[in-house]
């Protein structure tokens, strides 16, 4: 049973205490509301950009050698990540080394020199991702996907942006984008682990303090209608990369409600005795990877389907897997799917929050992209508590329009 203590810092920043027993890590993150879904069109790409950036160093560490030797030296995994809901950092250390962690992480994070040389040679190093990135059909369906799904919306917008807006971004328009969307009240500090080591004498307040105190941003544009079409990049290979793209009827604010689409995707295709992987891989040999996710940002539940396959059977694959989601909405779960998903999906969940840094990261999403307490065991009892007539009404409510992506030897009326 996790030990969860809150608090607000004097600038504005919440700061949060998950104490795990039998653990010998702890993890320090922090997370703000700033992720591409906040970017002005302009700015597409300057969310991840800036994460990017402040591993340059700040103002007692304030080269990327010193931040870099120091996490090694700590035995610590320094890392972030940036999506279209935020942009967080973190490290996960042993205990012992947990207040030299935290020196750290706030430092390069929360005082960036953001120093206009390495801004110039961390454009190229960027722009290699983002043509790596168009180098991986895989990871060009995902992001045609969400342009298929949303069109010109924050949500339909790469988050590695353009190359063209890298080229241009300039230090004054980054520090600006930070100071507008990096405030306390859109955020979190988050500690979790085996906290022996960490202090409640107010050192712990003092460093993440070093966050500055900002206004409250703007709020992002809403999440639009889902947009039901076809988008195809055609390329000449032997090898299709599908996704498909649905809106479940449900409101993203209602956790057994997510809970239940997360046991309906399990059941779907999350698991090797999921409905697609059981049919479109084992039984027909339609393809070797086939999967469905569910995902839900502050305002929008997502459910999307991927598979890689052989092109010549990417239609006859692409039209038995929307009757597979058809015969759920219609016929419901067989005996025993959910029982057998319910296991798997909170099984799953028990076995990552062994983990100190995915209890951060769940906790992080739970406060910041949601407005919810942090509950880990709550958590997996959602999931516990999923009924059969749940998952059926989620089944009901994925209805037949979706949007599709393909890269491959296709056309868009293929997908008609």
């Amino acid at each position: 049973m996790p030990q969860i203590s809150s608090s607000t810092l004097a600038n504005g920043l919440p700061m949060h205490r998950v104490t795990l027993e039998g653990t010998r890590a702890v993890t320090a993150l922090v997370a703000f509301d700033a992720g591409a879904r906040t970017e002005r069109l302009e700015e597409n790409g300057m969310a991840h950009f800036l994460e990017h950036l402040v591993f340059k160093g700040g103002e007692k560490f304030p080269h990327y050698r010193d931040v870099n030797e120091t996490a090694e030296r700590l035995g610590g995994m320094l890392n972030a990540y940036t999506s279209h809901d935020l942009v967080a950092f973190h490290i996960t250390c042993r205990a012992e080394a947990a207040m030299e962690a935290i020196d750290l992480l706030t430092d390069f994070v929360g005082r960036p020199r953001i120093d206009a040389e390495e801004l110039d040679r961390e454009r190229g190093v960027v722009i290699q991702e983002i043509q790596r990135y168009k180098d991986q059909p895989a990871s060009v369906a995902e992001e045609l996907i969400d342009r298929a799904a949303f069109g010109d919306h924050p949500m339909g917008r790469s988050v590695l942006g353009p190359e063209e807006h890298l080229r241009t971004f300039a230090r004054e328009a980054i520090v600006g984008f930070r100071e507008r969307r990096w405030a306390g009240a859109s955020g979190g500090a988050f500690l979790v682990g085996n906290l022996e080591h960490v202090p409640d004498n107010g050192a712990v307040d003092e460093l993440f303090e070093r966050f500055p105190q900002l206004p409250a941003p703007e709020p992002y544009e809403p999440a639009p209608t889902l947009q039901p079409r076809p988008l195809v990049e055609q390329r000449d290979t032997n090898q299709s990369h599908l996704r498909m793209m649905y809106r479940p009827g449900i409101e993203a604010t209602d956790r057994r409600g997510r809970a239940a689409l997360s046991i309906y995707s399990t059941l779907l295709g999350g698991s090797m005795g999921s409905r697609l992987f059981d049919e479109i891989r084992e039984q027909r040999g339609l393809a070797y990877s086939v999967w469905a996710v569910d995902h839900a940002a502050s305002d929008l539940p997502l459910l999307q389907l991927g598979a890689g396959l052989d092109s010549a059977k990417c239609l006859e694959a692409y039209a038995r897997m929307r009757e597979i989601v058809g015969e759920l909405r219609t016929e419901g779960p067989r005996p025993g799917e959910v029982e057998r998903a319910r296991a798997y999906a909170a099984g799953r969940r028990v076995l990552a929050f062994e983990n100190t840094n995915a209890v951060a990261r769940h906790a992080a999403a739970r406060t910041v992209v949601f407005g919810e307490e942090i509950d880990p065991d709550g958590a997996i009892a959602d999931l516990d508590a999923v009924t059969e007539e749940e998952v059926a009404e989620v089944a009901r409510a994925v209805d037949d329009e979706l949007a599709v992506a393909c890269v491959g030897p296709h056309e868009a009326g293929d997908f008609a």
